[in-house]
This record gives structure tokens, C-alpha cells and sequence, in this order.
């Protein structure tokens, strides 16, 4: 996976919860632009931030849908973790930006 640098501040409970919640609802949100919630069975996203220099942040979306979705169940868990670990990030350098002013 990429590294990427943005100089960020260490992180309080807080924006970690902030930095989680954020990434959740984008992978829950793009699923549901896909698959109407009546076609899910089940959905499990996880989100993991560990450590503090480096940080390492680990995104793992499950699905379950009907049949009748049409859609690749696994491919579609693949694109809602990368929209969520692109969410992450951006949430992640607005950390950053802020501790910097601070």
C-alpha cells in the first residue's frame, strides 16, 4: 500500500474517533449509491488507526447482498474501502492543517 507523508500532529481519542466515523459513513454511504438497502444482507466495515509516527490506518469493508443485486459483492467492498481510506485521508490532512495552525 502507498505511503504518504502530511506531517500530521499526534492525534487525541477524539480525532481518532472523528478520523474512524468519517470513513465509516463514506464506505456505508457509497454503498448505498449502489444497492438499494433492502438487497443488503449484511455489511461489517472496520477501520483500525494504529500507532502514531508512522500511522497506520487499515480499512476492511464485508458485504453480504441478494442475488437479485446483480453486483459483485467483493468488488463493490473493495471500492467502498478505498472511497473510505480516500476520506480518511482527506479528514486525516485536515488534522494536519489544523495542528499546524495551532
Amino acid at each position: 500500500m502507498d505511503e504518504v507523508v502530511i506531517g500530521l500532529p499526534e492525534l487525541s481519542d477524539e480525532q481518532v474517533m472523528e478520523v474512524i466515523k468519517a470513513g465509516e459513513e463514506a464506505a456505508r454511504a457509497y454503498v448505498l449509491s449502489k444497492v438499494p438497502a433492502k438487497k443488503i444482507y449484511d455489511m461489517g466495515i472496520s477501520i483500525q488507526v494504529e500507532g502514531t509516527k508512522p500511522l497506520t490506518v487499515t480499512v476492511d469493508v464485508e458485504l453480504r447482498l441478494a442475488s437479485s443485486a446483480r453486483v459483485d459483492p467483493d468488488e463493490l467492498a473493495r471500492e467502498a474501502a478505498k472511497k473510505a481510506m480516500e476520506t480518511v485521508g482527506e479528514k486525516l490532512r485536515e488534522l494536519a492543517l489544523e495542528g499546524r495552525r495551532n
